[in-house]
């Protein structure tokens, strides 16, 4: 991922293992699709956002450390989502929103790519109407 550090697209891709497992199933193609994906939302995004983003990737990769004595991406499934269930309902607003923000991006990336229509069974119409019983 170009549009984040190293170590903040690292912590990214084990947020995304976590937050939609199907992630790891993914061939090296195909994470590179979710990624590209990713990567352009984010640089239309200004250069403090993405600098945002990036910091609170590395807030999530170092917090739990207070807790379990061990960085993010070295938990276990279990304690990672026990970890983003803080950040997602816990008592900071802030950490809410940036939880939010980043489980957007983990679903753009994986649902944006052309495959996942048909893995999820997702056939659009394309006028939009045919459904209603119009023509």
């Amino acid at each position: 991922m170009k549009s984040l550090a190293k170590g903040a697209a690292e912590v990214f891709l084990v947020v995304a293992e976590t937050v939609t497992p199907e992630v790891a199933t993914l061939d090296a193609e195909g994470l590179a699709r979710m990624t590209g994906i990713v990567d352009a939302a984010l640089m239309d995004r200004d250069p403090k956002t993405r600098q945002q983003i990036g910091s609170f990737l590395k807030l999530i990769r170092l917090a739990p450390v207070l807790r379990y004595g061990r960085t993010f991406d070295r938990l276990d499934t279990e304690r990672r989502i026990a970890v983003l269930r803080w950040f997602q309902d816990g008592p900071v607003g802030l950490f809410r929103q940036g939880f939010w923000g980043l489980k957007a991006m983990v679903f753009m990336g994986y649902y944006g790519r052309p495959e996942a229509r048909g893995e999820i069974g997702y056939a659009p119409e394309v006028d939009g109407r045919t459904g209603l019983g119009r023509a």
